[in-house]
């Protein structure tokens, strides 16, 4: 009788257990301000293609998400403080961001645009020595710029308030990741009229967009690598491409 007990007492414990593995709840970060990769749809949702990527991993490896809107402003320290436990905010990695975060394997691969208004005429990099740049603080785009023109970019808590002024010809160009200029100059119904993609950046290096979490969080990182692999061997991924990137 009492081996019996412990079989069933032992038993609970382990559907306890998977259960309790089961129910994890990871709180995701995000500035939803970069169409079409994050962003506030007309119905206050957070939207685009990082979420509903987040979302399939959540779905592959039976946890749960929360979704957070976060400035970018704020964003590496609400994960220090551990008020979330991932970014997912079209985050570049590179190997400064590595010394203090952790990034899952890659999920996108990204380029630097340059948007200017229609007919400007810059071609290359050279053009833009002498122009008015801007771009969102602290993102690729805006250490690209800077590059440039020394450290002189306009910068931005918000994408597209550089892009209103490049509209109204307070900047010369906007530097920003390609899904997003491809979102502001060739879709948005605003601006795809008076904008457009001057030229994209080369590098030697290919860039890669990654899921941030705090430095040792190898559990985290772990699930979030499972379901990025899972997501990618079952087609998931090129179909959220389809669905928010296009060509």
């Amino acid at each position: 009788m009492l081996k019996r007990l412990l079989f069933v007492f032992a038993m609970l414990l382990i559907a306890a257990g998977t259960a309790f593995a089961a129910e994890k709840t990871l709180v995701v970060a995000h500035d939803a301000t970069w169409p079409p990769m994050e962003y506030i749809d007309s119905s206050k949702n957070i939207v685009g293609y990082s979420v509903d990527y987040i979302d399939a991993i959540a779905k592959e490896t039976g946890v749960k998400v929360v979704h957070k809107n976060v400035a970018w402003s704020g964003i590496f320290a609400e994960l220090a403080a551990q008020r979330c436990d991932v970014i997912s905010s079209s985050v570049t990695i590179t190997e400064e961001r590595g010394k203090v975060m952790d990034f899952s394997i890659p999920y996108y691969t990204v380029q630097q645009a340059v948007v200017t208004r229609k007919g400007a005429g810059y071609k290359t990099e050279a053009d833009l020595k002498d122009k008015r740049l801007g771009a969102q603080i602290s993102t690729t785009g805006y250490f690209a710029a800077n590059k440039l023109i020394g450290n002189k970019t306009k910068s931005y808590d918000a994408i597209g308030h550089a892009m209103e002024d490049l509209k109204n010809g307070r900047l010369d160009a906007v530097l920003c990741d390609d899904p997003v200029a491809a979102d502001f100059a060739l879709q948005g119904e605003a601006n795809k009229d008076a904008l457009e993609i001057a030229f994209v950046i080369e590098t030697a290096e290919k860039k890669y967009y990654g899921f941030a979490v705090r430095k040792g969080d190898a559990e985290t990182l772990e699930i979030l690598n499972r379901g990025i692999q899972a997501v990618k061997d079952k087609g998931i991924e090129a179909e959220l491409i389809k669905k928010w990137i296009g060509k």
